[in-house]
């Protein structure tokens, strides 16, 4: 179980936890996720939107492998090429944690990625069981 700390108003305007304190469980390192073409093959290559829903869609995924779901990320790093999509990551972050539980985060501006078309990676902990 997590606890997830702060919950200011500012904190739930830009999604995130200042802390989030887990007790044992089984703690899943998720390597940065990208994505240049949506899940069904489609060209995402530069579609700021469309890449942050197949990655948090990807994320969601592994961590269902795992025995999870996005609701147990405890922190994630995110790197975006432009300052400008930062409130828009930000914005479409709440939606995919309703509860309010929010990962605690980092939002950090990159001049590039390893591939054309790559505008953000995420990557994160989660905290299963416990």
């Amino acid at each position: 179980m997590a606890e997830y700390l702060g919950k200011s108003e500012h904190q739930r305007k830009r999604a995130y936890s200042p802390a989030v304190i887990t007790q044992g469980g089984k703690t899943v390192w998720l390597a940065g996720q990208t994505a240049t073409q949506d899940e069904q093959g489609n060209d995402i290559s530069g579609n700021f939107d469309a890449q942050v829903r197949t990655i948090f869609s990807l994320l969601d995924k592994t961590l269902k492998s795992a025995g999870g779901s996005l609701a147990n990320m405890v922190t994630m790093t995110v790197f975006i090429i432009d300052p400008r999509q930062g409130d828009r990551f930000v914005e479409m972050r709440g939606s995919f944690f309703p509860d309010g539980n929010y990962p605690a985060s980092a939002l950090i501006t990159v001049s590039n990625f390893a591939r054309p078309g790559m505008l953000i990676e995420i990557q994160g902990v989660a905290v299963i069981g416990g």
